[in-house]
């Protein structure tokens, strides 16, 4: 059985690759998309990717994956400010991995506190494009071994 992830993102992450480069990169959503999608398949991993700038449809799209095997997950801006993202993950009892692009802890200070953080496995930040590369291989190593 091939396991099953979702890759989750938030506000503004649809402007990638026009919005503020020297902090996000160059690559846009969709490049980012693509290269998640071929590494899932060199791990035959199953991989829905979903963004939205709407904090609703991100708690639905959460709940109604909530049989899925786990949640790759950059919730942007709502990070920092939403508990009711954080409670849709501890409902779900979905195994979370929290990805940034850039390195939150060398922010603002607003941008420090991550209420995901509490609800999540762990936590892949400032590494570009390569933390979502690094949070499937993260995923896929512990599913395999059977620990969720």
């Amino acid at each position: 059985m091939a396991f099953r992830v979702l890759v989750l993102n938030g506000p503004n992450l649809n402007l990638l690759g026009q919005r503020e480069p020297e902090v996000y990169g160059r690559e846009t959503l969709a490049d980012i998309e693509a290269l998640v999608r071929a590494r899932a398949k060199e791990l035959g991993i199953e991989i829905d990717f979903v963004q939205s700038n709407h904090e609703g449809v991100l708690i639905d799209t959460i709940q109604a994956h909530r049989g899925w095997d786990a949640l790759i997950l950059n919730a942007g801006g709502l990070t920092h400010t939403s508990i009711a993202l954080a409670d849709a993950i501890a409902g779900t009892e979905i195994l979370c991995v929290e990805v940034h692009l850039s390195n939150i802890h060398r922010r603002e200070a607003y941008r420090h506190h991550s209420y995901v953080a509490g609800v999540s496995w762990g936590q892949i930040t400032g590494f570009g494009w390569r933390g979502y590369i690094a949070a499937l291989d993260m995923v896929h190593g512990r599913l395999s071994e059977g620990v969720a």
